[in-house]
């Protein structure tokens, strides 16, 4: 199932995609069925797919990152939260901070689907919902010179999210995810490379911090970021979940 949230005149609505159509959504997000087709899924509007209320995301958790930076694997992942104001959909714009480097982190994104607390890695898949493609937007130069990231990973439209949610994601920790550039690729990777795979993600996570039902966790990002200037689109890809693009705008 493909999940999405899409815009009407009445305001978002939940969706279901098969083939090229969309159709109403019926039910609970976490209990959805197929209503009535609205039309082809190319003449929608896609929102983000979810609103979360706690967005958990994991720096350096590529090996080769880890290997590029010259670091040694950690003992836990390097966890920090974005705040849920940073969220913004496919092909809506994000907002460059003017005088600051300006980066995108392609990245896997889990969605939670039931509420997690002191999860076992091996049990991990029965509170994901499914996933979905995310950019971690960062503000490199207020990054280094901040005590804590706030405005670095949490100013508004920092974290894309889109186009969907699949609930029937195969091998998610064994496909490609590349990123484009005006259709220049600069990451290329797999999620196969993975420091900490998804379930030891989650147990070391809600040891300590209960995620609930449309929460994100971000899983991390390959080398290849580089700035972005306004004007650029990024476009994020992850083998069987799609592209989820967005254009820069000058803050």
């Amino acid at each position: 199932m493909r999940i999405v949230r899409y815009a009407t005149p009445e305001g978002p609505r939940h969706g279901l995609i098969e083939g090229d159509t969309l159709y109403a959504a019926e039910g609970a997000p976490g209990a959805l069925r197929r209503g009535a087709a609205v039309g082809p899924l190319a003449e929608a509007t896609l929102l983000a797919p979810v609103e979360p209320t706690t967005i958990v995301c994991v720096g350096n958790n590529y090996d080769e990152l880890l290997a590029a930076k010259g670091l040694d694997r950690p003992e836990i992942p390097n966890v920090f939260l974005k705040a849920a104001n940073t969220i913004v959909g496919p092909d809506a714009d994000v907002v460059a901070p003017a005088g600051q480097r300006f980066e995108f982190e392609g990245e896997l994104a889990l969605v939670i689907g039931a509420t997690a607390r002191k999860v076992a890695a091996a049990d991990w898949r029965d509170y994901v919902l499914g996933f979905t493609i995310a950019n971690d937007l960062t503000a490199r130069d207020w990054q280094l010179a901040d005590t804590q990231w706030w405005r670095a990973k949490s100013s508004d439209t920092f974290c894309p999210v889109g186009p969907w949610i699949d609930t029937d994601y195969a091998d998610p920790e064994a496909r490609a995810l590349r990123t484009l550039v005006n259709d220049e690729v600069t990451q290329d990777s797999t999620t196969a490379d993975l420091t900490f795979k998804l379930g030891e993600v989650l147990e070391i996570v809600t040891a300590s911090l209960t995620l609930q039902p449309g929460d994100l966790v971000l899983t991390g990002t390959p080398p290849g970021f580089r700035p972005l200037h306004p004007g650029d689109v990024v476009e994020v890809r992850i083998d069987g979940l799609g592209a989820l693009r967005n254009t820069v705008v000058a803050g």
